[in-house]
């Protein structure tokens, strides 16, 4: 979020400008209540996407659970969990050259499907923690979207010399040498950020 309060106004930032925390471009800010997609569509009409998980995948899922049961001090449950995740990797099968074109296709149908459906649904039902929720991912969401197509135009040159630092609360993803001091999507303090790889 770009606060013209604190900051230039925005007509006068140069057209190259990057947001000093997560690199996106100037075209990938909007202001603010603009709507970037169509009109959400109904959860009925998303296509269908419960299908058997990949190795990988589930992987993913138990991490995130062995993570969930840590924070609840589940330890026995934690270790069960992270056990399978790292079992699971082992039986992954190698990420194939186009999965970053699909990841970043699979990221912005999110963006401009999946969101605003769940928004709408939400809404509808008047739950304000979802709609809570879906506030921070559709944020870290963009953010990751302006990260891939980043990464597609710099590749690996983008992550030399520098760290990935992810928010154990929300998810955002920073990319230097140390996390900032507040994560500007869920405001914990840059404690809750875990350094990803090296």
């Amino acid at each position: 979020m770009y606060d013209e309060a604190q900051n230039p106004p925005w007509e006068l930032l140069p057209n190259d400008w990057k947001c000093p925390l997560c690199g996106a471009s100037k075209a990938d800010f909007l202001p603010e209540g603009a709507q970037q997609s169509a009109p959400a569509a109904s959860l009925s009409s998303l296509p269908d996407e419960l299908r058997p998980l990949s190795a990988m995948e589930l992987s993913v899922v138990c991490s995130n659970l062995a993570k969930g049961c840590e924070k609840q001090y589940l330890l026995e449950q934690a270790a069960a969990f992270a056990r399978l995740a790292d079992w699971l990797k082992g039986q992954a099968e190698p990420v194939h050259s186009g999965a970053f074109d699909s990841l970043l296709e699979k990221v912005n149908r999110d963006l401009s499907e999946g969101y605003p459906a769940a928004s709408a649904a939400a809404q509808e039902n008047r739950d304000r923690g979802a709609l809570r929720s879906l506030v921070w991912s559709e944020k870290v969401t963009r953010m990751l979207s302006s990260l891939l197509n980043r990464y597609k135009t710099e590749g690996d040159a983008m992550l030399e010399n520098t760290g990935v630092w992810v928010c154990a609360i929300c998810g955002f993803v920073y990319i230097g040498d140390v996390p900032p001091e507040r994560c500007p999507v869920c405001k914990v303090p840059g404690r809750k950020f875990e350094k990803i790889g090296g």
